[in-house]
């Protein structure tokens, strides 16, 4: 007897989120078990930070329906309603058995939303994490909406049941990330370079998104943050911030390095090549989750600012500091003489096929 495809349902609203994303997709999609639909909007699908949409049509990916969720300089609120709306009316007219979410964008708890709201199931991705910002927040409401969790250590599946979810609903499978990092499609450093126009080898990432809960500090914040990068004349590749509310004050300090050879801003990088040019850097400065997460994994020294990453997670790799012109330059200068020790703080490998085993038990996804 010819058993029915299950169809799953991945939303991606970011680069981040999709690098993640996209082994669990492609893994799916191979097994005749599954049919798999890929909803993509938010940051995917504005020009100003890359059209990165452009690069998930590449991607072999399958079923892909493209969504434009916001304008730039949307609230978050605003994104959050226009989001239901559209992925609202894609679920009444593809009937998903699972909806798919990783993390705690705003476009993640509006497919929650949707799925806890119309009795579909909510599988959610790399839950049970803290930080000391809105997206904590976020995360936490997308977990009291989803049916099923796949955590990424064994203190996210603490923190899990502390809220209240069933032991039996929760997996401990590592973040999906580190397939993508330790498998053979990370493209070479030269290649890397060549792509992006990146002229030095030796070289810093700096990443650093907004924290909205304190815009008013944000501008001094991302000026003591370059004035920092500047004196220490190093060699930076700077990635664009996230859409979160802000960003446009962090855009007009980055004004400052556009003529300076010493720094090469990029809009987005395609993960896998992310990936190669963080591996062979000197060190990652901001406070993006890759500092936290990927960076320790390859041994690349972190200089975590601020409060976006807060209690996240630490090892010796990472300088924690705070907005202090002295404290960055001296992070960046102790940064260069830290051992480049690999620390396994979010799973060794294997996260897509226990990911994928799991969906294979029919009680997920028969179960009303």
């Amino acid at each position: 007897m010819r058993i029915k495809s299950k169809k799953i349902l991945f939303l991606t609203g970011t680069r981040a989120d999709f690098g993640k994303l996209k082994p669990l997709m492609l893994s799916l999609q191979k097994n005749k078990r599954f049919k798999v639909d890929i909803f993509v909007t938010g940051m995917h699908m504005l020009e100003k930070y890359g059209e990165t949409h452009l690069e998930i049509d590449k991607s072999k990916l399958k079923n892909i329906h493209k969504f434009v969720n916001q304008s730039y300089l949307d609230k978050m609120d605003s994104i959050f309603a226009k989001t239901i709306s559209g992925f609202s009316d894609y679920v009444r007219e593809t009937k998903p058995d699972m909806i798919v979410v990783h993390g705690d964008r705003v476009e993640a708890l509006a497919a929650a939303t949707v799925g806890a709201l119309n009795n579909i199931k909510v599988a959610h991705i790399e839950g049970g994490e803290v930080s000391g910002t809105v997206d904590e927040l976020i995360r936490h409401a997308v977990t009291k909406m989803a049916n099923i969790h796949f955590v990424a250590n064994n203190q996210a599946h603490r923190r899990l049941v502390q809220l209240g979810e069933q032991k039996d609903t929760i997996h401990t499978i590592g973040s999906p990330d580190i397939d993508v990092m330790q498998s053979d499609n990370i493209p070479d450093i030269r290649e890397v370079r060549r792509r992006y126009r990146i002229p030095f080898n030796r070289y810093g990432i700096l990443c650093f998104h907004p924290v909205t809960s304190e815009l008013d500090q944000l501008p001094i914040q991302i000026k003591c943050v370059i004035d920092s990068l500047l004196e220490s004349e190093k060699n930076y590749i700077v990635i664009y911030p996230n859409n979160d509310n802000g960003s446009d004050d962090i855009f007009r300090e980055y004004k400052r390095l556009y003529k300076n050879p010493k720094f090469r801003i990029i809009p987005s990088m395609r993960f896998e090549y992310f990936l190669s040019a963080l591996k062979k850097a000197q060190f990652i400065i901001g406070n993006s989750s890759a500092g936290i997460r990927e960076a320790p994994h390859y041994g690349i020294p972190t200089i975590n600012i601020g409060s976006r990453q807060l209690n996240r997670a630490n090892c010796h790799s990472i300088i924690n500091v705070d907005f202090n012109f002295k404290k960055i330059l001296s992070a960046v200068h102790a940064s260069l003489k830290i051992k480049k020790k690999p620390v396994k703080m979010f799973g060794s490998g294997g996260a897509t096929n226990k990911f994928k085993n799991i969906l294979e038990k029919k009680k997920y996804l028969d179960q009303k």
